[in-house]
């Protein structure tokens, strides 16, 4: 029993399948591949599997939750409090099996050049597989076959190496881009697709190798050109534009649109009333039930003025009632939380933000659609998985990483984000003459330094306003070696004292902050201090939220997930990752 516990925990059934209805079905390997792979439509109607086991649900992209993102309650990764799992915890191998098992046979009825972009496909989720293995688990065993359940060797196998893993993932996408077809299609891989994952990868890798010196990791510098080498071939391409459509509301509008835009948005899960596909985007956003997410006043100060300036650089900045601290901001802020003349769509009359439906009293609005959408479980505006300002993104980062990166570098990218929202573009040398000291307290001194620390931070800025929300967040927090990030005391709003305060500036009281027997009114939430509640210095100050939480993060540890304890258990050749205890 305990070699069958072996087969299926490495091929990714799990120890939960192990019965014997299970182990009594044909195995998915005895499936005669000249009868399953007769033609390119099998092959087209096989590759289709890989979409919805492989890609992010819509709760995947939406439910951001580390320290942009604020609930109620606090994930494991911020509390300190994961542990080893007894199985599971992501080590599941399932999805690649069904990979291998196509590429094993995909050519063996149909000829090579027809049957190439489908195996180009499948290389595509074979690399997008491990990815998410390698940042979760750092070193994993590669397979790029079928496993035999009498394969001993291969079934008992120690991890591979990280480096190993990176270059076999990099094999799998030049596979694709070589043999992918060209043409946009945001429902379908694509070289284009193809590419802009080899970026996100080469980019994650790279500064990871910089960053994290203690794994002593080489080739940083060769992934950060990959990564910018892949980002500028679809920059070249011109296949892809920002969109801009909607003017300057066009930010907020290209997420809240039920049609696919894939003039930017590159691949997309897609919904459909029709096909009664949803997701729960508006009532995520709308209710107390997921935690009443908000954004974080770290993130909130950190978008700059419509004019380019910095907020924090104001006078009393950290002072600033709510009505005042946006006003003149980058209209990104405005597209992605309510603020004063914030009106659904669909609904009659502005609305004002709702602490009953966000801690932090920044109440999230990228992706909510109209209010017909709001009931559980009903939105149907697709999902980004691969969107070209990314792409963007990850060539200014890599050139800046790299120390080589120009200010024409800086005009084909991130000016393309700030042109969007009618803002001016980011000045090279005033962001290298000048760092941003507010951005460079959250990084340890020894993390961005040298000449290029200024723009590095206005980057980083940039990257985290215009992806928030689109869960990169903890994959960056990682990447750069900065978890201590997310032990920081999550604020929100600014109230001076107790009384009632008008948060959408429309002459009318939205929220009173009251102390003793509750008042007597209508039409306004009431807020006990204390208990509905909390300022950061008693009486007055930032909301704060989960006070009496502890939050930890081991910079020896916690930059990788632990193994489960029945693999250790199965396979003796797979060791735990560094400072975990079973």
């Amino acid at each position: 029993m305990k070699k069958t516990f072996l087969i299926y925990a490495l091929l990714g059934f799990g120890l939960g399948s192990c019965n014997k209805d299970y182990l009594g079905r044909e195995p998915e390997s005895s499936i005669k591949p000249e009868d399953s792979f007769k033609t390119v439509k099998d092959l087209g109607l096989f590759t289709k599997s890989f979409y919805d086991v492989a890609l992010p649900s819509a709760e995947g992209v939406y439910n951001e939750s580390v320290d942009n993102i604020v609930k109620s309650t606090l994930d494991d990764e911020i509390t300190g409090k994961r542990i080893v799992p007894v199985s599971g915890g992501g080590w599941t191998w399932d999805n690649l099996r069904n990979i291998n098992f196509f590429l094993e046979n995909c050519f063996k009825t149909v000829p090579e050049n027809l049957a190439a972009p489908y195996a180009a496909e499948a290389r595509f989720f074979r690399a997008y597989f491990y990815f998410d293995k390698l940042k979760r688990f750092g070193d994993v065993p590669w397979y790029d076959k079928v496993l035999s359940q009498y394969d001993e060797e291969q079934l008992s196998r120690s991890r591979d190496p990280r480096t190993l893993v990176v270059n076999n993932i990099m094999a799998d996408l030049d596979y694709a881009i070589k043999n992918l077809g060209t043409e946009v299609n945001d429902e379908q891989v694509n070289k284009w697709t193809a590419l802009a994952l080899k970026s996100r990868v080469a980019l994650f890798e790279g500064t990871f190798r910089k960053y994290h010196k203690e794994f002593n990791l080489p080739d940083a510098e060769v992934l950060l050109k990959q990564a910018a080498a892949a980002s500028y071939e679809i920059m070249e391409s011109k296949k892809y534009s920002i969109y801009n459509a909607a003017g300057t509301d066009s930010y907020g509008a290209l997420f809240r649109s039920v049609d696919n835009i894939d003039k930017e948005v590159m691949l997309t899960r897609k919904f459909s009333d029709g096909l009664q596909i949803w997701h729960n985007v508006n009532y995520y956003t709308i209710t107390a039930s997921y935690g009443k997410p908000g954004l974080e006043k770290n993130l909130v100060n950190s978008y700059l003025m419509k004019d380019g300036s910095r907020f924090t650089d104001k006078p009393n900045y950290d002072k600033m009632t709510f009505k005042d601290e946006i006003v003149d901001r980058d209209p990104r802020l405005s597209q992605t939380i309510r603020t004063p003349g914030y009106k659904r769509i669909g609904g009659a009359a502005p609305v004002a933000p709702n602490f009953g439906n966000s801690v932090t009293g920044y109440q999230l609005i990228k992706f909510v659609g109209d209010v017909k959408y709001d009931n559980f479980n009903r939105s149907v505006n697709p999902m980004p998985i691969f969107r070209y300002a990314e792409v963007l993104l990850n060539y200014a980062e890599a050139q800046a990483e790299l120390g080589v990166i120009k200010q024409s570098d800086l005009d084909m990218s991130i000016k393309l984000l700030r042109d969007r929202v009618g803002m001016p573009n980011l000045d090279l040398a005033q962001a290298i003459s000048r760092p941003d000291l507010y951005l460079a307290q959250d990084y340890d001194p020894n993390n961005v330094m040298g000449a290029f620390k200024g723009v590095i931070l206005e980057i980083r800025r940039e990257r985290r306003v215009e992806l928030v929300m689109e869960s990169f967040r903890w994959d960056d927090i990682r990447r750069w070696k900065v978890g201590q990030m997310v032990t920081r005391q999550f604020k929100g709003m600014y109230f001076p004292g107790t009384g009632k305060y008008d948060l959408d500036n429309d002459g009318k009281d939205d929220v009173w902050i009251y102390e003793g027997d509750k008042p007597v009114a209508k039409n306004i939430q009431l807020l006990k201090l204390g208990s509905e509640i909390l300022l950061e210095n008693g009486n007055s100050g930032n909301v704060i939220i989960n006070k009496h939480i502890t939050k930890k993060f081991d910079e020896g540890r916690d930059y990788l997930y632990p193994l489960p304890v029945q693999e250790l258990q199965l396979n003796p050749n797979l060791k735990q990752n560094p400072f975990w205890v079973n």
